[in-house]
């Protein structure tokens, strides 16, 4: 009864007065559901600009996948760090990611044609070039790996390239959940990768 019998705050008494009155309720009611609104709002637009970006990233994939399968194998076999039969398999995946709009800052900078050399251990037939300033995020790197030593086994095994893809998402959910859930965290970034796989035909 003591707590009943107390004098409520300005505040406490001002928002009884809003309750009280059905333009005031409702305002609250906006006010409380907007937040939740906005979220899930940001979340869906976001999850569509992640899956949008998948697609993008498996076509490139695939195109550089199509243009490894008409390309000679007989220079991966030398111990070259780069092989010239290489360059056009990147370049078709990176023009891909750069004409769909996934790499904003392409042909600026680093983030151009003809890559830098390849991460190559000097033994399998995987080499791994890497693109960085492709976005204004610091830190972002572009990977493109290709591998002409995949075997893919059915009635009888096959000598194919796997052309393999992977640039970070950032996700833009991170700075709307704190609304709804205060102090609320989750990594921002996620690497999306995707491959594609073809035949060598010589």
């Amino acid at each position: 009864m003591h707590l009943l019998t107390a004098n409520p705050s300005r505040s406490t008494r001002r928002l009884c007065h809003l309750l009280a009155n059905p333009d005031g309720s409702a305002l609250v009611e906006f006010a409380v559901s907007l937040p939740i609104l906005v979220v899930f709002v940001v979340g869906i637009f976001d999850f569509s600009g992640a899956f949008n970006q998948k697609q993008k990233i498996a076509q490139a994939a695939q195109q550089g996948a199509i243009v490894a399968g008409a390309q000679p194998t007989t220079d991966i076999y030398s111990g070259n760090g780069n092989p010239d039969s290489l360059q056009p398999v990147v370049a078709a995946a990176f023009n891909s990611l750069a004409a769909s709009g996934v790499l904003p800052l392409a042909n600026q900078g680093s983030c151009k044609l003809p890559p830098a050399a390849p991460s190559y251990s000097g033994t399998g037939l995987s080499w791994t070039y890497n693109f960085t300033g492709c976005s204004s995020y610091i830190g972002d790197q572009l990977s493109i790996t290709v591998n002409r030593g995949a075997t893919v086994s059915g009635t009888q095994t096959a000598l194919c390239t796997i052309v393999s893809v992977n640039y970070p998402y950032h996700w833009r959910f991170n700075s709307v959940i704190q609304l709804v859930i205060p102090g609320a965290n989750y990594a921002a970034i996620t690497a999306l990768q995707e491959s594609a796989t073809v035949h060598n035909q010589s």
